[in-house]
């Protein structure tokens, strides 16, 4: 639960725009990334996750050029935006060999497990699976931004099951694997 607690900025971000236009809703989604990002780092069983850094940084400054430029995106164009920067966070912490589902795994698994070749096997693997989700929704943002409108139904309902699939396979692949190992 605390790991899909992690998207309430995108899901703020999605809901403000619509109400209130993109610059709202990059405003609300970097609020929201801060409160998370405040909450993990005064509490002292919590730990500051890179994707949560990463993701006030993108929303931030995605606000802050929305609101000192002349850009007119719509709101494909700053969804495209939004995803892109949360694909390439999701890389980003791969590259650097800290997946971020780590960060999330390691508050409910004993610590003697951190290590083990098991351990960040299955959170490569998912987070790689999410890169995946996330990539789809950059190329669903791009045809929803510009294709012709037939695609926009079809680039929601690729992000819909992109999601989905992501969030059934974490659920799914850490005993799957598991079971495989024995």
């Amino acid at each position: 639960m605390n790991f899909l607690l992690t998207f309430a900025p995108f899901i703020a971000f999605a809901v403000i725009e619509r109400i209130a236009g993109s610059p709202a809703g990059l405003i609300a989604g970097a609020l929201v990334a801060a409160a998370l990002l405040l909450r993990d780092f005064v509490s002292p069983t919590r730990h500051v996750k890179l994707l949560e850094v990463g993701t006030v940084l993108l929303f931030g400054a995605l606000a802050v050029y929305a609101l000192t430029s002349d850009a007119q995106w719509s709101i494909a164009a700053v969804r495209l935006r939004v995803d892109a920067g949360l694909t390439l966070i999701v890389l980003a912490t791969i590259a650097l060999r800290q997946p971020f589902t780590l960060q999330y795994a390691r508050e409910t698994v004993d610590r003697e497990h951190w290590n083990s070749a098991h351990f960040l096997h299955v959170n490569y693997v998912i987070s790689a699976a999410w890169a995946g989700a996330f990539a789809i929704l950059v190329l669903a943002d791009i045809a929803m931004a510009y294709a012709p409108a037939p695609l926009h139904s079809t680039g929601v309902i690729a992000s819909v099951i992109a999601l989905i699939a992501a969030i059934r396979f974490t659920s799914w692949y850490p005993a799957q694997y598991t079971a495989r190992q024995a």
